[in-house]
């Protein structure tokens, strides 16, 4: 069988999506300001982001209350924490597996790609 790289979600393979992501696996819940807190995203930025997640089944978002007063929290869903894990497994395989040298070509000594 050939040799094929694994496949990494392009989901999560983008910088906010990903700080979203981590942060609501290692805590209960978060409200969207924290999250634009510790993400050192803008409000709208981290709206979209947290809406392509939604839409993705990876997190769900609680709101409650109006105006100046409302409050939304955030949790990773369980399909969520399940792509999160496979997304670390498949970065761990990129760096720790080794591409195989064709079998009908030497390696070329001193040559840098």
């Amino acid at each position: 069988m050939a040799f094929k790289f694994p496949v990494i979600n392009p989901l999560l393979h983008n910088e906010l999506r990903l700080k979203i992501m981590v942060a609501l696996d290692s805590l209960e819940s978060a409200n969207f300001m924290y999250l634009c807190e510790i993400t050192g995203a803008t409000r709208g930025n981290l709206s979209i982001q947290i809406k392509t997640l939604q839409e993705a089944g990876y997190i769900q978002m609680d709101k409650s209350g109006s105006g100046p007063a409302a409050r939304s929290v955030c949790r990773i869903t369980r399909l969520g924490h399940d792509a999160l894990r496979t997304y670390e497994l498949g970065l761990r395989r990129l760096f720790e597996e080794r591409v195989p040298a064709k079998k009908d070509t030497p390696p070329k000594s001193g040559t840098l790609i």
